[in-house]
């Protein structure tokens, strides 16, 4: 396991750059925390992301990086306290900083194919 430790700057794509970090790499995201600006995201068994905008802190992100995108999980807080959370999609933007952790695996290989039993592209992992 290789450890990557980020910041991002101010207007980048959360997902995007975390995207980028891992140039198509196996990962985790092991954590994350900074604020937002903008965060898209999509609830469980929503089709359609919702978009909430402000001071927005992020509390908690974590997931996988495979070579066919990205399955993250975030929660933010509003200006009043009020959490929110669900899959983190591309458009959420960083306010002041985003610091993240992230976990490069070179000895593996993560893909998405379709599982029959949930209906969804479900992470595959093979050695490489």
């Amino acid at each position: 396991m290789q450890a990557l430790p980020l910041r991002l700057a101010p207007g980048e794509d959360l997902r995007t750059a975390l995207e980028a970090a891992c140039g198509g790499q196996a990962a985790f995201v092991l954590q994350g925390i900074g604020s937002l600006s903008r965060v898209r995201l999509r609830y469980a068994g929503r089709a359609e992301a919702v978009e909430l905008n402000g001071d927005l802190e992020i509390l908690t992100l974590a997931g996988t990086v495979a070579e066919q995108g990205v399955h993250l999980h975030i929660s933010v807080s509003d200006a009043d306290g009020r959490v929110l959370g669900g899959h983190l999609m591309a458009g959420s933007i960083v306010r002041t900083t985003a610091e993240v952790l992230l976990a490069r695996l070179p000895g593996h290989r993560f893909t998405r194919e379709h599982d029959a039993a949930t209906g969804y592209p479900e992470l595959q992992i093979s050695s490489r």
